[in-house]
Formats: structure tokens, sequence, C-alpha cells
């Protein structure tokens, strides 16, 4: 069997000196209960020796905390949303570096979450500004309301604490499907009848309605939905509304979290979990991940089996976290032509940019001049790891001649040495990875001066600029 390597077990000093601190107790103290000696206890305090796995354990068992309260995740999202937020041009001066973010980061989350929160704030604040002028600019007057920090973030946020799986969700999906005696083949028909028959709500179709998809009257008990919705949305949305009707119990107690700062930010998180709920219900989690593994994650076969759109699967492939029964840990983005970030989610650790525009190397931005067409692409972001990412544009629903199509591309992907699960890799040589695309979080946070990409100058590297010379770009120090 081969030998663990100290140098990969992991290296949790600032918690466990956060937690020693917490209960009051002296290093020696807490030494002489982990039966260790206190200048050891000092060196992991000090991140200058790894927490052993049978350490790691005495310390769950003594302050009474799961393991999983020493995971990572969440302060290393932390980690890149300070080094984001401190690339800002603001900051340019105070020669930040990246270790003193981490430390911040590891030993104050509570003050790195403020400081984030106030970022947000401050952009929220110059956006406000900018628009402002440029209302007054040309005559519209002053009057503008301020811009507060955006809801979809603080709900991407908690959906990303829950790594995108809800068990409760996904257990009220499995009872539907139990009690209501669904059938694959006709599932339309039996939420249908789940409806009426569990909540006495009749279902009507609305010939002629464009602006709204779907509408409730609690007081009638009617759910009418629009003609233009295909088959697989009008399913989606009987099982959203199933959802609020049979879970708001469950929806009301998940959402009761401090980080959802609003009742804007708490109603966009009821939606999503709706929509959660929906996704599990025409997508049963056993049979969907059995089918993904059978069909190596053929998004078209998969959604062709279980009759949704490709964008639905995406999403479901993300939800896959159940312990024991886990899939391939993906991160999916959503982007419309402007670029803008609609969609975030990440468990394969990938770092999406959140305050400044992403990254043009990323082959999701490849998708938009081929519409329909899946584009794969190695990328190698700047912390070295590589990943596979495949992209591909979406167009939503019609809504008529006259209504303007709305596309947006979507990404998913992994980290490479999960690749070979996925029939989009079949053919690439995952080893020698000769076909690797450099790819960044921001321009701003990115060291490759070389780029002819780059739209800013790099945070890390001082800007060099010689007027008789120009490099592949304007920000790129000119080669000898």
């Amino acid at each position: 069997m081969a030998k663990t390597d100290p140098n990969d077990l992991p290296r949790l000093g600032p918690k466990v000196r956060a937690l020693r601190r917490r209960e009051s107790l002296s290093q020696a103290q807490l030494a002489e209960r982990l039966a260790i000696s206190a200048s050891y206890l000092n060196l992991i305090e000090n991140n200058r020796r790894p927490l052993p796995a049978p350490l790691l354990i005495k310390l769950a068992q003594l302050f009474g905390v799961e393991l999983t309260s020493f995971a990572t995740d969440e302060e290393g999202r932390t980690v890149n949303g300070l080094l984001e937020a401190l690339a800002d041009p603001l900051f340019e001066e105070h020669d930040i570096i990246a270790q003193e973010v981490r430390d911040l980061a590891t030993t104050s989350p509570a003050v790195s979450r403020a400081i984030l929160k106030l970022y947000r704030a401050f952009q929220g604040a110059r956006e406000t500004a900018n628009q402002l002028s440029s209302r007054v600019y040309q005559g519209e007057g002053d009057s503008m309301k301020p811009l507060n920090e955006l809801p979809s973030e603080e709900v991407s946020d908690f959906i990303q604490r829950h790594n995108n799986h809800f068990p409760e969700l996904e257990a009220g999906a499995e009872e539907l499907w139990r009690k209501g005696k669904l059938d694959h083949d006709d599932l339309f028909s039996g939420l249908v009848r789940q409806l009426e028959r569990a909540h006495k709500v009749t279902v009507k179709i609305a010939r002629g309605e464009r602006s709204i998809v779907r509408r409730y009257d609690a007081e009638r008990r009617i759910l009418t939905l629009s003609e233009l919705l295909p088959t697989r949305s009008r399913k989606a949305q009987l099982a959203h509304q199933l959802c609020i009707l049979s879970h708001a119990s469950v929806i009301d107690r998940l959402i009761q979290d401090e980080r959802l700062t609003s009742d804007s930010s708490r109603s966009l998180a009821r939606i999503a979990l709706a929509n959660y709920f929906a996704g599990a219900v025409l997508m049963p989690y056993d049979s969907f991940l059995h089918a993904a593994s059978e069909q190596r994650y053929d998004l078209d076969v998969i959604g062709r089996r279980f009759g949704v759109g490709f964008e639905q699967v995406c999403h479901r492939v993300c939800s896959l976290q159940r312990p024991g029964a886990q899939g391939v840990p993906f991160h999916m983005i959503r982007i419309d032509v402007a670029g803008n970030i609609s969609k975030r989610f990440s468990a394969s650790g990938i770092q999406f940019a959140r305050y400044a525009g992403a990254c043009p190397r990323w082959n999701i931005f490849q998708a938009f001049p081929t519409p329909g067409m899946v584009r794969i692409q190695l990328s190698r972001m700047p912390d070295g790891i590589v990943y596979f990412c495949l992209a591909r544009t979406v167009q939503q629903d019609s809504q008529g001649f006259h209504a303007p199509p709305r596309i947006h591309a979507i990404g998913l992907g992994c980290r490479v040495e999960h690749a070979s699960q996925l029939v989009y890799a079949d053919g690439l040589d995952l080893k020698k990875l000769e076909s690797v695309v450099p790819v960044g979080v921001t321009c701003r946070l990115c060291d490759r001066t070389d780029c002819e990409q780059r739209a800013f100058p790099s945070l890390r590297s001082p800007l060099q600029l010689d007027e008789n010379v120009r490099g592949v770009s304007l920000y790129a120090p000119p080669r000898d």
C-alpha cells in the first residue's frame, strides 16, 4: 500500500487556533488533551506542520464539531473573492500580496465576508453614480434609486454553500413519484392529476398568453400555463407549483439564512429551490445518475431520455452530490452575448469572475459563432489546475415571430482527471495535454503578461510601456 505523503495532508492551523481560542484553552492545555507536545501544536497552528487524520478526528470529538467544519471550500471561495475585489485599481498603491489575503480569510472569515459585502456595496454605489452622471449629462434629471446588493449574487452564494444539493427536496421529489404513482411516459398528466388530487388545483392552458408563462390564482385554485410553453417546460412549471404548495415549510426553513439579507434575495432563493425540486421530479436522482454514468454524460442523449432540454440536463448533472452516490463534480456557467454571467456554480474548484469580465480565451465565448455546436477545451488556470470544459449555445423557447430570440451559452466542465468519464473527451490525450489553453479568471488577476487578449494590466505585474515598441497587446511588455 502506498504511503501518504505528509506534504499532502491538510494544513488547517488557523482553524485549530480558532477552535482553541473559542474554548479559552492555552496551547499547553489543548496539547495535553491531544497527547502531543505544545511545540508540535504550535507548529500545526502556524501551518508549519500538517494536521494528521488521527489528530483531526480527536479535535472534532474534543470540540464537538463535524469533520466537515474543517472543509476549506468556502474559505477558498472567500480567498478568491477577496483577491478579485482587491485587484480593483482602487487598491493598487497598497501592494497587497496574495498570502496576506489568504491569512485574513483563514484567521478572520467573518471579517473577510464583511469586506466582500462592503466592496459589493461600494460597487453598487459606484455604478449608481455612473448612471446618475450619465442621466444628468443627457438631461434626464437626477431622480434615481440607489442600487442594492444584487439578490442574484446572494442566491448564487447560497446555492454554492449547499453544494447545489438539497436532500430534503430530493426526498420530496421521490415521495411525489411514489404517492402520485407517476409514469415517465405520461408525466404531464400525472402531475396534473396530483395537483387536482392533493391540492384541488385545476390546470388550464391559456390561449394567446405571451407575457406570463405561469400564473397561480390561490383563491380560485387555478394554475394557468401559456400555450407557448413546450411540453418539457410545462412539466417543469407543474412540478414547480407542486413544490410551492407541498414543501413551503422546507423552503422557508432553508432560506432562513443570515446571508440572504433582503426579501428579494429570499424570494429569489425560494424560486431557485422550487426550480431545483422541479428538476429532481423530471430527472429522479437514481435513474438520472445511472443514465449519466451509462451514457458517459452525453447530455443530448440524456435529455432525450428524460424529455428535458440541454440546459436542464446541465443543471441536473451539477446537483449529483448525494454522499455515496455522487456524479462527476462539475462547474457550470451561463453567459449572454455581452458576457454577463447569469448563472454560476462550481463543484470542480474553478474560480469564476464576480466583479469583472471573464477571460475571453475561455471556450464558452467561442460557442456563440457556432450555435448548437459543442465546443471542447482543455483549460489551464493560473493556479496550474487543468480543466476539461465544454460549451454550447442554448436558445430560449420562442415567444412568437416578433419576439427576439434569447440566446445564452452554457459552459460545463470538470477537472481533467474526471474527463475520461465524459464522452466529449474521447480522442483526446488527457495525459500529454499538448492542446491545453492558458485561461485566466480576469485580466487583473492573471499574470500571463504575453496574452494577446489582455484588456487590462495585471495586478501582479507593473505596467511597462515603451512608446517605441508595441507588444502583442498594449499591456504586454515587448519581447526582446
